[in-house]
């Protein structure tokens, strides 16, 4: 390539620049540097590299088309409910949080201009002015302790009830301030604060269905099990969004959902299992946006019921699981092999020194035999709608075949796997989206009254340990005793972790913006209001 006086390339890049915002096509900005007595390499050089610069700059406009992989009649656009990155993303388009976490899990103020402590127990929360919802009725203090004394009604249902039980008073102060004291000093409430279901809702809300929020899109429809539609919010505080509407939808078989963005019909195939990415390799204009940030797929074995009472078989279990395998195959190589508990490598939490449970099928065996279940068909619940699930299920059923141990595989669909299987089902596989920190995770998946306990762990010993590293500020301190319970997980828990699962998102090439964030796949499930379309 011939390389440009320095003295063309400051006045032409600017010139091909605005000449391409103004609309001029590939052929005419090459007649017009040719005329300038630019040569034909040095001009395709300037037209290139201006070309590429402007299609990084946001452009307004278009219509974004996504597709997630699960959807059901279940779907809501509460908040408080949302259990599946399906909802994650509608809330994170309709509403905004109090804070949000950047691309490297630092806690960033939202509809919060600032959050204070001196104590990790009283926090005073100053709210953003000037803040609407999509009625009109301007964002106050009220708006934000209806939101979170939600989560403290049980009947409301929700899914971090759990977590923000910790908050024994919530008030307004004056109209722009709330004050928040919890039972006992925690000093993650900034990042709390930024998970999916404490999005803030107008005050006295009790019809969801309309999504009035204050974020970056006005809902326009939205049916459950099908799709919503939302469009550019013109009020935004913000500023944004780039684009004109954004539709989601659920496309469950991953290669229909693969096709779908090859033929153009969606911008955005999230989460594709790693066997369909073969269909977008080579594919011109099109690529994989990867990230690994705590995603996982787990075995789960409830403890309370047969045969999981029988601790000699949820070992055998344990043994029995080639990690490696699963990483390879099941995965692709998409992933990095767990250690069968929550934390992932990429936080500074995750105890790097447990080390997961090698595949020793004979070790296996003869705990299956002690066990006394050798020999016995165990029914195992897997679906696609759990990511990898099915794959994986085939590698350990294969693994138990040879050991003369049969793990009967029964693949049910989709749609209602998550009401009527996960949770329920003695022997079953789940799907855990990324959480920013090990106290959420530990409150969620592994309390003795966890909301989400799959394999109804209960331990009194993990539950005093819980409260004592979140209140503890020394980071040394807290490290111990996260990886105390992470050993007690991986030992005692019913809940099998193979792998920590990259997140593989299916994009076109003129999809811009997208970048990893530690809340999940397509930015934290928040990217419709960040992402636009190039030309």
């Amino acid at each position: 390539m011939t390389k440009t006086p320095d003295s063309w390339t400051r006045i032409d890049d600017s010139m091909v620049e605005s000449a391409i915002r103004r609309g001029a096509n590939r052929r005419d900005l090459l007649k017009m540097l040719l005329a300038g007595g630019v040569s034909l390499t040095a001009a395709n050089f300037l037209v290139g590299r201006a070309s590429a610069a402007v299609s990084e700059e946001p452009v307004k406009g278009g219509t974004l088309k996504a597709a997630g992989w699960s959807s059901s009649t279940a779907d809501t656009l509460d908040p408080a409910k949302a259990s599946l990155s399906t909802d994650y993303v509608r809330c994170c388009a309709f509403y905004n949080r109090l804070t949000f976490l950047d691309k490297a899990g630092i806690p960033k103020m939202e509809l919060a201009q600032s959050v204070d402590t001196e104590d990790a127990k009283t926090w005073t929360i100053k709210l953003r002015k000037g803040v609407t919802f999509h009625d009109g009725k301007s964002l106050t203090a009220d708006d934000v302790v209806f939101s979170l004394k939600r989560h403290l009604d049980p009947a409301v249902g929700s899914k971090v009830a759990k977590i923000a039980a910790q908050m024994t008073d919530i008030k307004a102060v004056d109209k722009s301030t709330v004050a928040i004291t919890l039972a006992t000093p925690n000093a993650d409430l900034p990042t709390i604060l930024s998970m999916h279901h404490f999005m803030i809702v107008a005050d006295g809300t009790t019809d969801f269905s309309k999504g009035n929020g204050t974020g970056a899109f006005i809902c326009k429809s939205f049916e459950p099990g099908v799709r919503s539609v939302g469009v550019r919010n013109p009020n935004y505080w913000k500023g944004g969004p780039h684009v004109d509407s954004f539709e989601f939808f659920a496309i469950t078989d991953d290669n229909a959902r693969v096709n779908a963005l090859l033929s153009g019909d969606i911008h955005l195939a999230a989460a594709i299992n790693p066997r369909s990415t073969r269909l977008v390799d080579g594919q011109q204009g099109f690529s994989l946006s990867k990230s690994t940030s705590g995603n996982y797929t787990d075995l789960n074995i409830r403890l309370d019921m047969e045969p999981g009472s029988r601790k000699d078989f949820v070992d055998g279990m344990k043994y029995l699981v080639n990690r490696e395998q699963i990483v390879k195959s099941a995965l692709r190589g998409f992933g990095e092999v767990g250690n069968d508990q929550p934390v992932s490598p990429s936080s500074p939490f995750h105890n790097a020194a447990l080390k997961p449970k090698p595949f020793d099928p004979e070790r296996a065996k003869s705990l299956f035999k002690k066990a006394g279940v050798l020999g016995q068909s165990i029914p195992v619940i897997t679906s696609d709608a759990a990511s990898s699930a099915v794959d994986m299920a085939m590698v350990v059923q294969a693994a138990g075949a040879d050991i003369g141990m049969k793990l009967d595989v029964q693949r049910v669909p989709s749609d209602g796997y998550w009401s009527n299987y996960w949770l329920k089902a003695p022997i079953h596989f789940g799907n855990i989206n990324p959480r920013p920190t090990p106290d959420i995770l530990f409150s969620l998946l592994y309390a003795s009254e966890a909301p989400w306990n799959e394999s109804k762990y209960k331990s009194e010993k993990f539950d005093k340990m819980m409260i004592e590293a979140r209140g503890t500020l020394a980071w040394a301190k807290r490290k111990e005793l996260y990886d105390q319970m992470q050993v007690m997980i991986a030992e005692e828990a019913g809940t099998i972790i193979p792998a920590y699962i990259s997140n593989v998102d299916a994009i076109t090439n003129k999809l811009k913006g997208l970048e990893p964030n530690p809340l999940g796949g397509m930015m934290g499930y928040a990217f419709a209001e960040y992402v636009w379309l190039a030309a």
